[in-house]
């Protein structure tokens, strides 16, 4: 593939760089990155605000090629307002594509990148949100034309940005170049892409290629919510929407206070199994403690993915230009379900999730009960999907009711797989506000259970439906706390799942990413609280397993039922990849 058996390792230079360094710079900065780095492809941008000369872009482009580098296109659609107009009602520096001056600056930019590149990719810039007059009014203009009553910026904006791909991108950079390949990337914020104009459903048709933002940075104190696991989730849901045809995942140096926060955006992404590994921006790593170490484990990960075949999991239905328990699946993956997202619905899929973003499909009730009808399935849906399905039907299947009543609970009672009425009775950590979901009782049961005084609350509910399991899980208010459920709690929900046959047992903040050829990757996360632990890797048909890149072999401590049980200790930071032996 290039330096690397397994993926390709890109860099991105920004516009600002490439109109003001100098030759001898440039081989001094690319000096120090060689020392760490073995650089396949540089995505060399010459606009961000400012255009960078064409003898500026053509020089550096000779200094990476005489490095044996792969030289491609880098497009950032921001722009300073124009000298004597008023500012804009915009975040970001973001085109008013109102604006006739923006656009035809637009224009002319995509025509000199295409006539300079064969290939490009924009930045994940390209959206809008100004609500200037101009931009208000033509909102307003395109609602009363499609009849849409409640002055909502997300249709309008969606229509904009299809026409605005074609008219000031697609069109004059292919004007300038029949055969350039036009590449979008989409930023990490996946559940907010309509609000401001993405639309992957439309523009997937529109472009060449797609590209993944799996940026995460410190989680606590940066002002986007952005869970660590999402560096994986969002990689394979982008290349369930469109196989083949995402680029790689894109993460950067910036808001990492902690140089494990940094890596972990390049395990996850890689633990999807990108074509590249995209390291923003080049600016950024030279004279960076972080790019020695990021390296070092680059080696590690490409000798990792060597035994490691395609991600599955739990398949987690996001339907397009949809919102709603905004990220709870990629807590979820953080809480030891292996999770895997798709804009499909996952008919074949062997385990399923509905959060109540994919109540955002009319139909899906109809597609749940059909899946379900199938038999031999497992189906978790959250308490939002229930509160936003309720209405359509979706009572048939459970005696779960949401009445808007909360609890507070940290003592559990968890029941035992096998046995139905042995059960144990662990503390939180701290307690935890749920939704009270009401049940059935002998209709539906509940097989774990949060406690306040002396009543008790489905957390885990088990409905069996034409031969399927539907379960329903209570989702707290701030999903975080999914990791102060007691170990006992969270290991039960997942051995109601098990993906290949493959379950953890287990505190949170531990994720397991399984793949299709009998092998999987144990990593927990660097946070506070998280410490070196013994787990437990339940693994059906199993008579041994191998650890990568080791030659060492475990056997199981116990077998029951086919299923084998390992014992492992679980640093934090540290990934392994084990292979079953059958």
């Amino acid at each position: 593939m290039g330096n690397y058996r397994n993926f390709k390792l890109t860099t991105y230079f920004v516009a600002h760089a490439a109109a003001r360094v100098t030759r001898d710079e440039l081989e001094k900065q690319l000096a120090f990155l060689e020392r760490h780095l073995r650089l396949d492809k540089v995505y060399l941008e010459p606009w961000r605000g400012e255009l960078a000369s064409h003898e500026q872009i053509e020089m550096c482009r000779e200094v990476f090629h005489a490095h044996g580098i792969e030289v491609a296109g880098g497009l950032t659609t921001v722009i300073p307002t124009p000298e004597g107009d008023a500012p804009k009602a915009r975040l970001f520096d973001t085109f008013c594509y109102n604006d006739p001056k923006m656009r035809a600056k637009l224009k002319e930019v995509s025509g000199f990148i295409g006539a300079h590149f064969d290939e490009f990719i924009i930045d994940d810039f390209f959206f809008t949100n100004c609500a200037c007059p101009d931009c208000v009014k033509a909102r307003d203009d395109f609602n009363r034309a499609n009849g849409i009553a409640d002055g909502s910026w997300q249709a309008y904006r969606l229509d904009l940005l299809r026409r605005v791909s074609v008219e000031d991108v697609i069109g004059p950079a292919k004007a300038a170049n029949p055969n350039c390949r036009i590449t979008i990337k989409y930023p990490n914020w996946a559940e907010s892409y309509q609000e401001t104009g993405y639309n992957p459903a439309e523009q997937r048709e529109l472009f060449d290629m797609i590209y993944t933002g799996t940026e995460t940075r410190d989680p606590v104190t940066t002002d986007q919510h952005l869970p660590r696991y999402l560096s994986y989730s969002l990689m394979t849901y982008f290349e369930s929407m469109w196989p083949g045809h995402n680029g790689g995942g894109w993460f950067d140096t910036f808001d990492a206070h902690i140089t494990e926060h940094y890596l972990e955006q390049a395990y996850l992404t890689a633990f999807s199994r990108p074509n590249e590994l995209m390291l923003f921006c080049f600016q950024s790593l030279v004279d960076n403690m972080f790019t020695a170490a990021l390296g070092f484990q680059l080696d590690k990960l490409d000798a990792l993915l060597d035994h490691a075949g395609k991600p599955v999991g739990i398949a987690c239905y996001l339907p397009d230009n949809c919102q709603g328990e905004d990220n709870v699946q990629d807590f979820l993956g953080m809480s030891g379900l292996p999770i895997v997202c798709t804009p499909y619905f996952p008919e074949d899929a062997e385990q399923l999730l509905l959060t109540r973003s994919a109540a955002c499909d009319p139909d899906v009730v109809e597609k749940l009960d059909r899946y379900l009808r199938k038999g031999g399935r497992q189906a978790v849906v959250t308490t939002g999907f229930l509160e936003a399905t309720m209405d359509r039907g979706v009572q048939r299947m459970t005696s779960v009711r949401l009445r808007g009543r909360s609890v507070s609970c940290d003592r559990y009672r968890v029941e035992d797989a096998g046995r139905q009425y042995i059960s144990v009775y662990p503390r939180g950590v701290k307690p935890v506000e749920l939704p009270v979901a009401e049940f059935r009782n002998n209709a539906t049961w509940a097989v774990v259970k949060g406690s306040h005084g002396e009543e008790s609350y489905g957390i885990w509910l088990r409905d069996d439906y034409c031969g399927s399991g539907l379960w329903t899980l209570a989702v707290p208010d701030a999903y975080p706390d999914f990791y102060a459920m007691p170990a006992e709690a969270l290991s039960r929900i997942r051995q109601s799942v098990p993906v290949n046959g493959v379950w953890l047992e287990g505190p949170a903040r531990v994720s397991l990413f399984v793949y299709d050829n009998d092998s999987f990757v144990v990593y927990p996360y660097v946070m506070e609280g998280v410490q070196r632990e013994k787990v437990r890797l339940h693994v059906k048909g199993a008579s041994a397993l191998r650890v990568a890149g080791e030659n060492r072999r475990l056997e199981p401590l116990y077998a029951e039922d086919g299923e084998a049980v390992f014992e492992v200790v679980a640093m934090p930071g540290k990934y392994v990849l084990y292979e079953i032996e059958r």
